[in-house]
């Protein structure tokens, strides 16, 4: 499985058999969206429609099993939701044996209900910006300590390409606030489930 980051908090995972792609609001902060035709697309937060033919669109809490990959949607507050509001999604999916979790522009105190729905995780992938628009660094610390991931994969932080709404905090600040250093640097990360160290480790990925 490869995981490959296009910017803001899109990601795509590729399998043998089939393409994930979130959070694809790329046309709507300056750079192309990056979802091909037969791709699933999944959204975290509120979104506009795919602009091409994708397999399935998911924005809502569930249970889903398209072309072997597996994908749960967990209800979550937003993080400018009042309180009792879940408007956000976090995705748990399990492709090729391998278990990943995206969470979006979410508050950061998860239940256990919350919790437990995502359960084990190898990589989580996690806003760090901040800025009163989506999780800062310790509200990221706090996600990743609850959810005890393998990998790290850091994303919507600054970046002079993309027009946020919000500017957001550059990557080496937030890192520096997380008091974590990355493993390393990589263009895209590939995954096989044998292959997954013990030890908890960050590592982050160049934009496409």
């Amino acid at each position: 499985m490869e995981l490959q980051f296009y910017g803001a908090n899109c990601i795509r995972l590729s399998g043998k058999k089939s393409n994930v792609v979130i959070d694809d609001n790329l046309s709507e902060i300056g750079l192309k969206s990056v979802t091909k035709a037969g791709d699933i697309a999944l959204f975290t937060n509120s979104h506009s429609d795919p602009n091409t033919e994708v397999k399935i669109a998911i924005d809502t809490a569930g249970e889903y099993e398209v072309s072997n990959v597996s994908i749960r949607g967990v209800a979550a507050r937003a993080h400018m939701d009042e309180e009792g509001k879940q408007t956000a999604v976090i995705y748990r999916l399990v492709i090729e044996d391998v278990r990943v979790a995206v969470v979006g522009h979410i508050y950061p105190e998860l239940s256990e209900e919350q919790l437990e729905a995502i359960g084990t995780v190898d990589v989580l992938v996690v806003p760090v910006g901040g800025n009163g628009y989506t999780l800062d660094p310790i509200g990221a610390s706090k996600v990743i300590r609850k959810i005890e991931p393998r990998i790290i994969v850091p994303t919507h932080y600054e970046d002079k390409a993309i027009k946020y709404e919000v500017p957001q905090q550059p990557l080496e600040e937030a890192l520096k606030a997380l008091s974590m250093e990355p493993k390393e640097t990589v263009d895209k990360l590939k995954l096989k489930s044998t292959e997954l160290g013990e030890l908890t480790q960050l590592i982050v990925l160049e934009r496409q």
